[in-house]
């Protein structure tokens, strides 16, 4: 039992570094800054500083309150309308970056109004002016506008500008040939931006220049053009000449040349049979054995070979290509196929080999070495057509948006039972639907919220998710209905009937209250509360020491460790910490000592029986345990009250409430325990001074 308490000891305060590393990594990376310096790192190691949440009265920021026109709505969508105007606001402040934004929806008899908070928010004007706007919800079109040609002077401004490109370019080929040694200080230094090939042609992700390319063979269609241009240069060489690659001139130089990967040419006999990858036999396993087996005593010659393939193999272009697979490398074929090349002599056939294709017989023909070449690279960017006159829009709106839609409802599919969403239009919106799906047959169709897409439409009516293939317009849709279809679930759903609804049937909002909370003000009540609780906690360690000695001076130590841990779930969650916030976790440091108090008094009380400390300890805390109980579950049910009935101000002190008298409950019963144990020592002679008996 000793060495348990001895190790859960260490396990406390493993723990302890683990919650303050987390909880102050400020302070962690000035000791580790101190202690880098004094050993002369150049590059300092430094742990991420994540600050907590803080509130709009801690942070500074502005609280809106904004009353909603719900006159023109019936009653039954009102609570609907409402959540989704608050959906839409959400999203609209969630783009501006704010943190934390609060929105929330209050009904005060037959008055609805919208409180939103913004903490930390710069432009109040431009968010007053994005919350106010009505949703948008827009139907689009494929854009069919061509890129318009370059001007004449356009023409001639991008010529200038490539030559002077290249100029720059053979310039850099003139100093790296002088100096090969320097080229990549050279390249590092002058490369431009490069568009990442890794992403595909029409990419506009732009990425650092890699001027390292690594080693490249010829099986990268990426880098032929360098790939062909280092073959004839050769190893250790600046490539004379500039090279047009990946839409710019690039100055190469070859470092390395090895030998180490190669390419095999085969052909190849399939015998396949029922139940293999891509077989379309009837035959049973044990005939096909038999058939390969077969055909490989009759392919005794390349000629015969060939002849067998084009007549017996399953493969389907066999009967054209006899069997050949050309030129391959490692990785392209299956691993039992692979296997068996590697292992082959030139000019030879191979036993029967099987695969999941089914079984096999391969004649390598060839063997030969691909050549690697390690290369580096100075790119600078060619002018095109397309950074003069960007390529138009994808999109483009048709007159049709969220002013003609007259509900959004919810349905089920008739087969699956799926929930889906239909759109029903104005008699405006029906004419106009059927205009936009009629010139789009064959095409697809868009809707978008507030300038992001939500689904694509296809033919019959039916609009669903867009993918990779987008669906298309079949027909002209004429009685102005139509179904979003996609793999939602019912909540899924609701929210998407909300944001069309909130589109759909505008509820105009007007700002009746601003407020505005200066930073300075908000770091004010930061420090001031941050001062309270350390005095607080202060003053508390002293009585508990000078009142109960040892016992208290362990209490203040599982304390230290109750208030770490609290700290770190308000940061791991993250709680976004208000003044009411911090007055709850405040409260429950005291919750906290209440508990310890229970314990200790209890414990003199079965000391002062003459009951050794071992005993002792265990009596009082199976006997404090029913009064912590009580006391803090009644304190608990209150704050999920205050939780389920109170503003967002009441609903932060509850929330930081709770949370400090669950993990108080647990230092007292499980921290402070384990430290007394450890405290108490082998022997039964106890110095009651220490315990205040």
């Amino acid at each position: 039992m000793r060495t348990k308490t001895k190790l859960n000891v260490v396990l406390i305060l493993i723990s302890a570094l683990l919650l303050a590393v987390y909880v102050w990594p400020q302070g962690i990376n000035k000791g580790l800054s101190m202690v880098q310096s004094w050993f002369g790192v150049e590059t300092p190691y430094q742990l991420t500083e994540k600050p907590f949440s803080l509130g709009l009265d801690l942070q500074g920021g502005s609280h809106l309150v904004y009353e909603a026109d719900v006159s023109n709505i019936a009653s039954g969508e009102v609570e609907s309308s409402m959540e989704g105007v608050r959906d839409v606001i959400e999203k609209r402040v969630n783009a501006l970056g704010v943190s934390e934004p609060q929105v929330q929806t209050n009904k005060t008899g037959d008055s609805w109004r919208i409180i939103v908070e913004l903490a930390g928010i710069k432009d109040i004007k431009d968010a007053i002016k994005m919350i106010g706007e009505t949703p948008l919800l827009e139907f689009k079109e494929l854009n069919d506008e061509s890129l318009r040609a370059l001007t004449t002077e356009e023409k001639a401004q991008m010529d200038q500008y490539n030559k002077d490109a290249q100029a720059k370019a053979n310039n850099f080929l003139v100093e790296a040939k002088a100096n090969p040694d320097n080229f990549e200080v050279l390249a590092k230094a002058n490369s431009e931006l490069v568009p990442n090939i890794n992403l595909g042609v029409d990419a506009d992700v732009k990425i650092e220049a890699n001027v390292d390319l690594g080693y490249v063979d010829r099986s990268n269609a990426t880098y032929e053009a360098l790939y062909k241009a280092a073959e004839l240069a050769g190893p250790n060489k600046i490539v004379d000449g500039l090279i047009e690659w990946n839409g710019g001139w690039n100055v190469l130089r070859v470092l390395d040349q090895k030998n180490e990967k190669l390419e095999y040419h085969a052909a190849h006999i399939l015998v396949c049979y029922k139940g293999a990858s891509s077989c379309t036999q009837e035959r049973s396993k044990e005939e096909a054995l038999a058939l390969i087996t077969e055909l490989k005593g009759q392919a005794v010659t390349g000629d015969a070979f060939y002849t067998l393939a084009k007549e017996k193999s399953d493969e389907s272009i066999a009967k054209d290509t006899g069997g050949e697979l050309g030129w391959f490398a490692a990785g392209v074929m299956v691993k039992p196929f692979e296997d068996a090349v590697k292992t082959m002599t030139v000019n030879t056939i191979s036993e029967v080999v099987e695969t999941d294709f089914g079984y096999h017989i391969i004649w390598k023909i060839e063997e030969r070495t691909i050549p690697e070449y390690h290369l580096q690279h100075l790119w600078i960017a060619k002018q095109t057509e397309a950074d003069i006159v960007p390529p138009p829009a994808r999109w483009k709106n048709t007159e049709l948006s969220g002013k003609d839609l007259k509900r959004a409802d919810i349905v089920t599919d008739q087969y699956i039972g799926t929930p889906e969403i239909s759109l029903e239009f104005t008699d405006t919106g029906k004419d106009l639907f059927a205009a936009v799906t009629g010139r789009n047959v064959g095409k697809p169709l868009a809707i978008f919220l507030d300038g992001m897409a939500i689904v694509d439409a296809n033919g019959d009516g039916v609009i669903s998710e867009g993918e990779e293939y987008a669906p298309t317009v079949n027909q002209a849709i004429t009685d102005g209905k139509a179904v979003i279809q996609g793999q939602y679930t019912m909540d899924e759903a609701k929210i998407l009937k909300q944001r069309l609804n909130a589109g759909a049937l505008p509820v105009p909002i007007t700002m009746v209250s601003q407020e505005t909370v200066g930073a300075t003000l908000g770091q004010e009540s930061l420090t001031q509360s941050l001062k309270a609780g350390m005095w607080g906690f202060l003053i508390l360690a002293l009585f508990m020491i000078a009142y109960y000695r040892l016992p208290g001076l362990l209490a203040v130590i599982a304390l230290a460790f109750y208030t770490l841990l609290v700290l770190t779930i308000f940061r791991f969650i993250p709680v976004t910490l208000t003044l009411s916030g911090i007055a709850g976790f405040i409260l429950s440091i005291g919750m906290a000592v209440d508990a310890n108090v229970l314990i200790f008094e209890r414990l003199r009380e079965e000391m002062k029986s003459g009951k050794p400390l071992s005993l002792a300890l265990n009596d009082a805390f199976k006997r404090a345990w029913s009064a912590i109980f009580d006391g803090n579950m009644s304190t608990l049910i209150t704050c999920v009250i205050l939780m389920w009935f109170g503003s967002s101000m009441i609903k932060g002190f509850a929330i930081t409430l709770t949370i400090g008298i669950l993990m108080s409950m647990f230092t007292a019963m499980v921290i402070t325990k384990i430290l007394l144990a450890f405290a108490s020592g082998k022997s039964e002679k106890v110095n009651k001074w220490l315990y205040r008996v």
